[in-house]
C-alpha cells in the first residue's frame, strides 16, 4: 500500500501574501492540487496533508475522501512535519514526502522513487541544477555513493560549489521512517527538525540509501516567491502548448497562449496570438479562434469561427456559427448551427436558433430567438423591471428592426416584423408589423441656431 505525506503548513512569507503558498493559483489552479493530482496518478491509496498556516483554508481546498489533515501548530522543520501525520499511517504501507509548493513532479518520477524504496528500504529524489542555492547539497564519497544531505546553511564553502539538490522528495517503508524520525536533533543553524537527516540515520543503520536523480527540471521547480511562481507559469504553459502542437493544433505563437483550466481540441484547430482559456472548454475540428479571446466554460462545436477580441463565458456554440469580433457571450447562452453574432453584441442566457443574426451593437439577456430571425443594429431586450427578470420570445424567422427596444415579458410571433425605431411592450403575432414611436413631424423654414459672440 502506498501512504503519500504532503507537507503544506509553510507560511511562505517571501510571497508576501496573506494566501497561503499553497493555494496560490498556478495555470488556474492552487499548488497543491497538482501534487494531490500526481500523488493520485503515482498510485496513492491514501493522502496525508500537514497543514499549519491558513490551515483551514488548506483544509478546505484539498477535502476529498482519499485526503486526511495534520496540523502542525509549530514549524519546526520538515522533520517535524512528517511526525504530525506518521501516527496515522500503516506501519506496512510505503510512505512517499511530497511538497504541496513543488507542483509540477512528474508521477513517473515518483513511481521510480517508490520502486527504488521497495528495493532498499529508504530512496530520494536528485537533481543537477545549474543554480542550488538554497537547496540542500547531496554528499557523495569517493566512489559516488551516498553519504548525507547538507542544507544550505548548514554547508561549507565546498560543498556550496556542489550541484546535486535534494528535491525533498522521499519513500520509504512507514514504520522505519517513524523509527528514524523519532531520533533525529535539531542541532543546527534553524534549530529545526530536518526530514534529510534520516537519511544519514538509515545509512548508519546499514541500510543503502538509493537515490533517483531527476533529468526534469519540473521535478524540482518550487514556489517561494511570485517571481518564482511566474517563471513556473511560464514554464507550465510551454508544456502545454507543446501538448497541444503534438495533437495537431496550429498555434500562431506558444509563447502567447494562456491555458487554466482544461482545454480539449479537435483537428485542425487553430489558435492566434494571446488566447486564454480558463475553466472546461471544448473545441470541435477546424474551430478557428482569433486573437486576444477569453474562453472560459465553454463548448465550440465544428467550424465555428470566432473572431478577435471575444469573450465567451458558459456558453455552447453549435457547428458552423460566426461569432465577434468584440461579441461578448455570457453564461447560458447556446447559439445555433450557422448562426451569427457580430461585433459589439452581448449575450446572457440566450437561445440564438440555428440561421439566427444579431450581428451589431446589441444587447440580448434572457431571451429565445427562433431559427432564421434577424435582430437589427442598436436592439435590446429590456429583461430586468427593478425587482425580477422576464424574457423575451422571438419565433422563426422574425425581424427587429435596428434600434428597437423590446420590453420583456414579450413575444413576437413567427414571421413577426417590428419596425426601426420601436419600443415594444404588447405581443406581436404571426405576419404583424409593430411600429410604436413617435410621429415624425417636420418644421418648414426652421432656422439653425447661431452662436452668439463672447462679450468682453
Amino acid at each position: 500500500m502506498l501512504e503519500v505525506i504532503i507537507l503544506a503548513a509553510g507560511q511562505g512569507s517571501r510571497m508576501q501574501s496573506r494566501l497561503p503558498k499553497v493555494l496560490h493559483l498556478l495555470s488556474g489552479r492552487p499548488l497543491i492540487h497538482y501534487t494531490l493530482d500526481a500523488a493520485r496518478a503515482a498510485g496513492a491509496n491514501h493522502i496525508h496533508v500537514v497543514v499549519g498556516c491558513g490551515a483551514d483554508a488548506v483544509e478546505a481546498a484539498v477535502q476529498a475522501p482519499d485526503v486526511q489533515c495534520h496540523l502542525q501548530a509549530q514549524q519546526k522543520g520538515t522533520g517535524h512535519a512528517v511526525q504530525q501525520a506518521i501516527g496515522a499511517c500503516h506501519p506496512d504501507s510505503t510512505l512517499l514526502v511530497l511538497f504541496g509548493d513543488v507542483p509540477l513532479v512528474s508521477d513517473m518520477t515518483l513511481q521510480a522513487v517508490v520502486a527504488a524504496a521497495a528495493e532498499s528500504g529508504i530512496a530520494m529524489l536528485s537533481a543537477e541544477v545549474e543554480d542550488p542555492s538554497g537547496y540542500g547539497r547531496v554528499v557523495r564519497d569517493d566512489q559516488g555513493d551516498f553519504l548525507a544531505v547538507v542544507e544550505h546553511k548548514d554547508a561549507s564553502a565546498a560543498q556550496h560549489q556542489l550541484r546535486e539538490i535534494n528535491t525533498g522528495v522521499l519513500a520509504s517503508t512507514a514504520s522505519l521512517l517513524k523509527d528514524w524520525l523519532s531520533r533525529i536533533q535539531n542541532n543546527n543553524a534553524q534549530s529545526e527538525y530536518y526530514l534529510p537527516d534520516v537519511l544519514a540515520l538509515a545509512k548508519a543503520d546499514g541500510i543503502a540509501v538509493s537515490v533517483v536523480v531527476s533529468d526534469r527540471a519540473l521535478d524540482t521547480l518550487g514556489v517561494n516567491t511570485p517571481q518564482q511562481l511566474e517563471y513556473l507559469e511560464r514554464q507550465h504553459q510551454q508544456v502545454l502548448a507543446d501538448q497541444l502542437m503534438a495533437c495537431g493544433v496550429l498555434l500562431a505563437d506558444r509563447a502567447r497562449l494562456d491555458i487554466r483550466g482544461s482545454l480539449r481540441c479537435g483537428r485542425d484547430v487553430s489558435v492566434d496570438i494571446n488566447v486564454l482559456f480558463e475553466g472546461q472548454v471544448v473545441l470541435g475540428d477546424e474551430v478557428t479562434i482569433g486573437a486576444h479571446c477569453v474562453i472560459r466554460n465553454a463548448t465550440i462545436e465544428a467550424g465555428v469561427q470566432v473572431r478577435p477580441f471575444t469573450h465567451i463565458d458558459g456558453a455552447t456554440i453549435k457547428a458552423g456559427a460566426e461569432i465577434g469580433p468584440y461579441a461578448r457571450l455570457r453564461p447560458g447562452t447556446e447559439i445555433g448551427e450557422q448562426a451569427k453574432v457580430g461585433n459589439f453584441v452581448e449575450m446572457k442566457n440566450v437561445s440564438l436558433g440555428t440561421g439566427a443574426k444579431a450581428s451589431h451593437l446589441t444587447y440580448l439577456g434572457d431571451a429565445t430567438v427562433g431559427a432564421w430571425s434577424n435582430v437589427g443594429a442598436g436592439t435590446i431586450t429590456c429583461n430586468y423591471d427593478g425587482a425580477n427578470k422576464y424574457r423575451t420570445e422571438l419565433g422563426e424567422g422574425v425581424f427587429i428592426g435596428s434600434n428597437s427596444t423590446l420590453v420583456a415579458p414579450l413575444s413576437v410571433a413567427s414571421g413577426g416584423f417590428v419596425a426601426a425605431g420601436s419600443t415594444i411592450t404588447d405581443d406581436v403575432a404571426s405576419d404583424q408589423l409593430a411600429v410604436a414611436r413617435g410621429r415624425q413631424s417636420n418644421v418648414d423654414g426652421w432656422q439653425r441656431p447661431a452662436k452668439t459672440k463672447d462679450k468682453a
